[in-house]
């Protein structure tokens, strides 16, 4: 890959760093676990009319349309994170649901869903894990059975992210009860305002209800809702898994991640010295800048390899792994550099970052499990990457 600018490079730069400058007064970044605030939206449609989000999405889709260019997403990745610029929404439903739908959605799904997703009007949570069906996710049990041309859906799920202010869900079901598990699954799109809906919270050791449990009882959902077609939502869900897996795994936000660790160590002091002084210190945080940097040179791999239609091979498998322990190993590095004030997180005087970099070490060893666990992750490098055997199944009795 040739990474060097030419001069319709630089001036791309330039056109950058003067919207950034010029609308500095306007960043407004993610509403967290809240439903998007007004700024934020206004933030976001800014974004998108300037391509700076939903870029190479159609623009009959609300996308603003543009051809994929590496060095150009590289451009604009380096001088969002060089401002401290919020890059916009990144949820489920931008992140999964949207490249989802448009690869396996119908075209009355793709316009009726994918613009205001972008936008941010509509919120998205996903429907796959089960009591019985975490890791083994084909064996789930949630059941949709037909009821003229609508389905009937019973069942439960959980660890179901932003259940408490999603709009909509995209849900996995069993319409086919008497196929295989693998097959007679559907993925289908409804409000979870429908009626025989319940969603409990569900409280972490982060002391906030980031996750939830979400019960069906009889909740009437059209046929048509069905992405994929009826029976095939193994392979849409694949699809989904593919694009959370490269969300959770994404080395810009890492890398955003790692240079606030570096201030945190350029500001924390033991005994006068900064911490980025100390030689052990900074030896760790070396190894996990040198980690940054690959998981950065993988991700644009993985960029060239989607515009040129080839598989990314074991650069995709090890993106979600790499990803989610690295952010977790960064914020374990935070607490280190913290001493005892590592052990704040409520409010009080001598709390850093409002207690951010605690709620991350907590919360991210959630996603070291979520959308497959480390375990499935190691399986999946060795068996599909590595070409090694396959685990042996627990025998039955």
């Amino acid at each position: 890959m040739d990474l060097k600018l030419t001069p319709e490079m630089e001036a791309f730069r330039d056109e950058v760093r003067g919207f950034l400058q010029t609308h500095e007064d306007r960043y407004a970044p993610n509403a967290g676990d809240e439903r998007p605030r007004e700024a934020a939206l206004e933030w976001q449609a800014l974004l998108i009319d300037h391509g700076y989000a939903a870029r190479t999405i159609p623009r009959e889709y609300g996308g603003y349309g543009a051809e994929p260019d590496i060095l150009k997403s590289r451009i604009i990745t380096e001088e969002f994170t060089a401002a401290g610029a919020p890059r916009g929404f990144a949820n489920q439903g931008i992140s999964m649901l949207v490249p989802t739908l448009l690869e396996v959605g119908s075209e009355e799904q793709k316009k009726r869903w994918i613009a205001p997703t972008l936008r941010g009007e509509v919120v998205w949570c996903q429907g796959y894990s089960e009591p019985g069906a975490g890791s083994d996710l084909a064996s789930l049990q949630t059941k949709a059975t037909e009821d003229g041309d609508d389905f009937l859906i019973s069942g439960s799920k959980i660890w179901t992210s932003t259940a408490a202010q999603a709009d909509m869900i995209f849900c996995l079901v069993r319409t086919e009860p008497q196929a295989p598990k693998h097959d007679g699954i559907s993925y289908v799109l409804f409000p979870m305002k429908t009626p025989g809906i319940e969603v409990r919270p569900l409280k972490t050791m982060t002391g906030s209800a980031e996750f939830n449990e979400v019960f069906f009882t009889d909740v009437r959902v059209p046929q048509s809702a069905v992405v994929g077609g009826r029976g095939r939502g193994w392979f849409v869900a694949n699809a989904t898994l593919k694009h959370e897996r490269g969300m959770l795994g994404d080395p810009n936000a890492t890398e955003a991640r790692l240079h606030s660790l570096i201030e945190l160590m350029k500001t924390e002091r033991v005994d006068g010295v900064r911490l980025i002084d100390d030689p052990v210190m900074c030896d760790r945080l070396m190894q996990l800048q040198a980690r940054v940097l690959t998981m950065k040179f993988n991700g644009l791999r993985l960029l060239t390899a989607s515009m040129t239609g080839e598989s990314a091979g074991m650069a995709g498998l090890v993106v979600k792994l790499q990803g989610c322990e690295l952010n977790h190993q960064i914020a374990a590095l935070a607490i280190d550099a913290l001493g005892e004030l590592g052990v704040l997180y409520e409010d009080g005087p001598y709390l850093r970052s409002k207690g951010s970099w605690q709620r991350s070490y907590m919360f991210d060893l959630g996603l070291i499990i979520g959308g497959g666990t480390a375990q499935i992750q190691k399986n999946i490098i060795s068996e599909r990457g590595l070409g090694m055997p396959r685990e042996p199944k627990l025998a039955s009795v």
